[in-house]
């Protein structure tokens, strides 16, 4: 079963909601893991089945990098807020890079997490809520 990471800015924690509520089905066909207030409004505000490590700001970000490089995510969708500074940026920039450096997809918009999770469920045994599931 893929595993997928799910990351927000912020200011794109709504953004994110709205996402995961209409894909809800399709995520919960994976194993998910997302860093601290993102988890939580995943669990509480979608009900999502999803495990938590430490916000961004505390190191949750380098974590997932981690789990990238060691195979333990296969995709990451990290929904960037590109106007604000972000403290914990040497963070950002290597999670991106180890995507990178490893091939794993990763959406930072909402464009391109909707091709990804299309794209994710056509190659998956479960089927998505939307199409008559």
């Amino acid at each position: 079963m893929r595993r997928l990471a799910i990351v927000a800015h912020d200011n794109k924690k709504v953004d994110l909601v709205a996402w995961a509520t209409y894909n809800r089905g399709s995520l919960a066909c994976f194993v998910v893991v997302a860093t601290g207030h993102t988890a939580r409004l995943l669990q509480d505000k979608v009900g999502l089945d999803v495990e938590a490590v430490l916000s961004g700001p505390e190191g949750g970000d380098a974590q997932i990098a981690a789990r990238v490089a060691t195979g333990g995510v296969d995709t990451v969708f990290f929904f960037v807020d590109p106007l604000a500074a972000q403290p914990h940026d040497p963070d950002i920039r290597a999670l991106l890079r180890v995507c990178n450096v490893h091939n794993v997809p990763v959406a930072t918009n909402l464009a391109t997490a909707d091709l990804i999770i299309a794209a994710l469920m056509r190659g998956e045994g479960c089927r998505d809520w939307r199409a008559g599931a």
